[in-house]
């Protein structure tokens, strides 16, 4: 009997207990992907014997391993360095420290620096660095006085810029940062006109006296508070020694925290203080509806990324970007000084008419601002022709049809074309 049910445990019981260990293997096995992707999740090294699959190759394991990983890096620190108040002799210094650990950084630069050296703008921009706007001449009084002289300084430094670096700066920082020198309408104003405004997360605090040593601004940054995306305050106006010599450290402190270094852009969330204007401005005077129709609402058009136009006439040519001119009902509108001057024509105001006088070969143009009236004389005639244009005046330039200004100073359009990279004008 005793033989018997040893024999029938052999013959059921065995298999059965195999299955059973066999099972408990397998279940072991396809959780342990899971257990590696949690602990990948939370930052712990393991022993695990799964692979790393190249990039390219398919792996049949572990989908949730990879989703963890897109999550990390979508959620990566990111460190912007940005200097205010230059350019000045130190500048260069910062660009070299910044070449040497192969980063880029953000340079707010006044209009009135960027005059004295357009030759370091020129290398700001050519290094790969972002410039933005900083006003020209940095004087609180007159530029939180009232919103059209801030704009005023903003468009002022825009066009230096341009000149320099053929790009319009998107970018602002508003001097001494906006807390307590912006009202709602300067933030509302900045950004209807196709700008976008930069406060700071962490301030050096380089500009709170003179010399401040760079032990303290090197301080100062490892006590501000950690996060995913910082923007770091410094300046390199002239005076700032302490600045460059700190640079370096705090370039160390960021990557030793695992941060990469970025360029603020329009697509950078932007760090805004809260609104609260100091009593000093507290009467400021609000822009009227027409004036920011003129000068507001048309300035976004700047920075919309269209093809360019190409101008040529009379054995010259040049390039008007996205913004510099308008497309309206099959014509092209363009701001009379702007495309003249490129072309080697002089164009002066006259301030008592509130015209602009245009001087090209032999013709002279007066085109009136405030009415549609433009007068048409030649040297070899004392008399004028008058003609009746189409005018307007957006940020106190203005603008007229193309084709009828270029055909008045003796320059017919024979060509008109559209391709995939550009628009094209030519005139005789």
């Amino acid at each position: 009997m005793s033989r018997t049910l040893l024999n029938v445990m052999k013959r059921f019981y065995v298999p059965a207990l195999l299955v059973l260990l066999i099972f408990g293997a397998l279940r072991l096995e396809f959780h342990s992907p899971l257990t590696t992707t949690v602990d990948a999740h939370e930052g712990f090294h393991t022993n695990s014997s799964l692979s790393i699959i190249p990039s390219g190759q398919k792996s049949v394991k572990a989908p949730a391993a990879a989703l963890t990983t897109a999550s990390y890096t979508a959620n990566k620190k990111t460190v912007y360095l940005t200097f205010d108040d230059g350019p000045t002799k130190l500048t260069d210094q910062v660009l070299s420290i910044l070449s040497r650990n192969k980063i880029k950084g953000t340079f707010f630069v006044l209009g009135e620096q960027a005059e004295r050296y357009p030759e370091v703008i020129r290398r700001i921009s050519e290094s790969g660095h972002v410039i933005g706007n900083h006003t020209y001449d940095h004087e609180y009084k007159k530029l939180y006085h009232n919103f059209s002289e801030f704009w005023g300084q903003i468009k002022q430094t825009e066009e230096i810029l341009r000149n320099i670096t053929g790009t319009r700066p998107e970018l602002i920082r508003a001097p001494g940062g906006t807390f307590g020198h912006f009202d709602h309408n300067y933030f509302k104003l900045l950004e209807q006109g196709g700008y976008t405004v930069f406060d700071w997360d962490v301030d050096t605090r380089d500009s709170s006296r003179k010399g401040v040593p760079a032990s303290e601004l090197i301080r100062n940054v490892k006590q501000a508070k950690l996060k995913d995306q910082i923007v770091v305050l410094m300046h390199d106006g002239a005076g700032h020694d302490q600045t460059v010599k700190a640079l370096p450290e705090i370039i160390a402190y960021y990557k030793a925290h695992g941060y990469e270094f970025g360029t603020l852009s329009p697509k950078v969330k932007p760090v805004q203080f809260s609104v609260h204007v100091s009593a000093v401005y507290g009467g400021r005077v609000q822009p009227t509806q027409k004036w920011i129709a003129a000068h507001v609402v048309p300035n976004a058009a700047l920075f919309k990324h269209a093809a360019p136009l190409i101008v040529e006439a009379g054995g010259v040519a040049t390039e008007m970007k996205s913004g510099e001119y308008e497309l309206s009902s099959g014509r092209y509108l363009v701001p009379l000084r702007a495309v003249l001057e490129r072309l080697g024509a002089t164009v002066k105001w006259n301030n008592a008419e509130h015209a602009a006088v245009v001087s090209w070969g032999t013709r002279t143009l007066t085109v009136r601002a405030d009415s549609n009236i433009v007068e048409l004389r030649k040297k070899a005639d004392s008399s004028f022709t008058t003609y009746q244009i189409p005018v307007s005046t957006r940020n106190d330039a203005i603008w007229i049809p193309l084709r009828s200004l270029l055909e008045m100073l003796g320059h017919p359009v024979v060509q008109a074309a559209a391709g995939p990279d550009n628009y094209k004008v030519i005139a005789s």
